[in-house]
C-alpha cells in the first residue's frame, strides 16, 4: 500500500457520518464556535437594548448643586448626569445636571459670574446667537421658597419651547449676590408641550436653595 493510499484512507469519511458530502462530526464544534461569535457580536447589543439604563428620581431625593445649594427634582424623571446629596459632592461653579422625561429635559448649569442674574441671562442669550429659530418673549422674575430671585425668559418656536431661568446663588446684600456663583436652569420641550410639564418645572424652580453664606 502506497503512502498516498494510506493518506486517502485516513481522510475518508464513512457514509453514515456524511451529510451533503460534509463530515457531520465537525458540525457540532463548528456550530458552537458560530454561536459564541454571534453572541459576542449581536448578543451584548441586544441585551443592552432589552435592559435600558435607568436612574429614575425617587421621592425624597435631592440634587446637590454644590456649596450646600440644593434643589428637589421631579419624581420619576431620569437623572442622566448630576449628583444627589449624600454622594461625592458637586461643584457650584462647574455644575452639569441633566434630567429628562419623555420629550422634556431640564439642565442646571453652574458657573462663575460677577454681576447680576439679569446680566448673566443676557450673556447666555448672546452666547446662543441671534440665528435661533425660537422667539423670546418678555422677561419676568421668579422667587424661590428660599428667597432666591431668578430672571425668567421663555422661548417658543417650531423646533420646541423653552424657559431659561438665571439665578445668583445667594441672598442678602447686592455685593454678596453679585459675587456668588451663577446658575442657569434651562427647560426644553417639544413644540406645544411646555404646559404639560409646568407643575413639575415650577416645583423644581421653587425648591432651589442657596448654599451656606460666604
Amino acid at each position: 500500500m502506497t503512502a498516498s493510499t494510506e493518506q486517502s484512507l485516513r481522510d475518508w469519511v464513512p457514509v453514515e457520518h456524511r451529510w451533503f458530502g460534509l463530515d457531520r462530526r465537525t458540525f457540532k464544534p463548528a456550530l458552537i464556535v458560530l454561536g459564541v461569535a454571534l453572541v459576542l457580536i449581536y448578543g451584548l447589543q441586544g441585551l443592552n437594548a432589552a435592559i435600558p439604563w435607568r436612574n429614575a428620581i425617587e421621592s425624597g431625593q435631592v440634587l446637590d448643586l454644590g456649596g450646600g445649594a440644593t434643589a428637589v427634582p421631579p419624581v420619576g424623571w431620569q437623572l442622566e448626569s448630576g449628583t444627589l446629596t449624600g454622594g461625592a459632592g458637586a461643584s457650584a461653579t462647574n455644575l452639569q445636571v441633566l434630567l429628562v422625561s419623555g420629550g422634556a429635559r431640564i439642565e442646571l448649569i453652574g458657573t462663575t459670574y460677577d454681576g447680576s442674574a439679569t446680566a448673566f441671562l443676557q450673556q447666555v442669550r448672546r452666547s446662543q446667537g441671534d440665528d435661533s429659530p425660537q422667539v423670546p418673549s418678555g422677561q419676568g422674575t421668579l422667587t424661590t421658597d428660599a428667597g432666591l430671585v431668578g430672571v425668567v425668559q421663555t422661548r417658543t418656536g417650531p423646533t420646541g419651547d423653552g424657559i431659561d431661568v438665571a439665578f445668583k446663588m445667594a441672598v442678602g446684600d447686592s455685593q454678596a449676590v453679585d459675587s456668588a456663583p451663577a446658575l442657569l436652569v434651562r427647560i426644553r420641550t417639544a413644540a406645544g408641550q411646555l404646559e404639560q410639564y409646568q407643575n413639575e418645572v415650577s416645583a423644581l424652580l421653587r425648591s432651589i436653595k442657596p448654599g451656606v453664606a460666604r
